[in-house]
């Protein structure tokens, strides 16, 4: 029976049974919904496979629970899901970034502050700084995994493990861990695995560092993007798609804009779950399928749109240097290299309007 029930897991991992599965995310909070639905469908299979009955409840749910079943799922694939494509991805892009700041640390540009022109950095510098965002948050998001690692499973119903065999819990995981080839383990208290989803809440909090950083380098390229007469111009991204249906030779940054909308609505993903996470009443979280629909939506997108970020913008736009040097040459702010010898007072004035120096502070004067 234990064989013919494993043959039908492995036919619906295959996903030969698709349309078994109707039901919608928004449903019971516990997904006990889901949960029977997976119970019936392997019990279905495994009866024909064996050829008597196999019980949904008794023989494949057996010392089991939603409760902990379902929780021990959201853990489960939103671990695998970052190792396979989130983590892979944000390094992929901290390299793109790097390996086109390298090809750019000569080129030299007018650093902005306040939207104004501030002293220069290098394009290199620039882009160095992206990288780093990028490999922060794939470092918090490996950092918050550790809590995600340990499971539920063994809990069943409240937490106490009741009908589940002493060593199943322990089994379960390194079982899991052996196939997963990820650090799986039993929570050493299936009361806080069952009550809250604080580890969940807590990866979708970096997922949204993430998110912030992407949001920040999407709209930098698009500021260094703008024009090409009347903005920065200071790159040219990669012509994907004519950007007007109106305008003729118009083109968009339709790539930054893209990752800045994935960015909203992973920052979105995390209000949801915030809220989700807060419906622990006494033994059990009721807002399960919930937290697992936003969390995994959240490390695709995140995933699907750092390589879009990579290959289709950072690694194919050009810089503008006549534009770069335009601006860097007719930049006041370079005076304040002299700061140290001249003083701060007698800066040369604004060449576009005169500047009236501020008066010294009643500390400045004592001194």
């Amino acid at each position: 029976m234990a064989e013919a029930i494993a043959a039908a897991a492995d036919e619906v991992l295959a996903g030969q049974h698709a349309g078994q599965f109707p039901l919608d995310v928004f449903q019971t909070g516990s997904a006990t919904s889901t949960n029977m639905n997976v119970n019936e469908v392997l019990a279905t299979l495994a009866s024909r496979r064996l050829g008597r009955p196999v019980s949904a409840n008794d023989h494949v749910n057996m010392g089991q629970s939603s409760n902990d079943t379902i929780p021990s799922a959201i853990h489960v694939s939103a671990a695998l899901e970052a190792h396979r494509q989130l983590l892979p991805a944000l390094e992929y892009l901290a390299e793109t970034l790097e390996h086109k700041a390298e090809s750019l640390k000569g080129v030299v540009k007018t650093g902005r502050t306040h939207l104004m022109d501030a002293m220069p950095i290098t394009l290199g510098q620039e882009l160095n700084a992206w990288a780093l965002q990028i490999r922060n948050g794939g470092e918090r998001v490996q950092d918050a995994l550790m809590r995600v690692y340990r499971l539920a499973q063994g809990g069943t119903a409240v937490g106490s493990g009741i009908n589940a065999h002493p060593e199943f819990a322990v089994r379960f995981a390194q079982t899991l861990a052996e196939n997963t080839g990820l650090p799986f383990v039993p929570n050493t208290s299936f009361f806080e695995s069952l009550s809250c989803q604080d580890a969940a809440v807590e990866l979708s909090g970096q997922l949204k560092v993430v998110a912030v950083g992407l949001m920040k380098i999407a709209n930098d390229l698009r500021w260094m993007n703008s024009g090409p007469l009347a903005g920065l111009g200071e790159i040219e991204l990669p012509a994907l798609q004519p950007g007007s249906s109106i305008m003729p030779g118009k083109v968009n940054p339709v790539i930054p804009e893209a990752a800045a909308m994935v960015a909203a609505q992973v920052i979105g993903n995390d209000a949801t779950i915030t809220v989700a996470g807060q419906s622990g009443s006494f033994q059990l979280n009721v807002m399960l399928p919930l937290v697992a629909y936003n969390l995994l939506q959240s490390i695709q997108l995140l995933a699907n749109v750092s390589r879009l970020l990579a290959d289709k913008a950072i690694a194919g736009f050009t810089v503008r240097e006549d534009n770069l040097q335009a601006a860097l040459a007719r930049n006041p702010i370079l005076i304040t290299a002299l700061n140290p010898i001249i003083g701060y007072a007698k800066r040369r004035r604004s060449p576009r309007r005169r500047i009236k120096p501020a008066a010294p502070s009643s500390m400045w004067r004592r001194k």
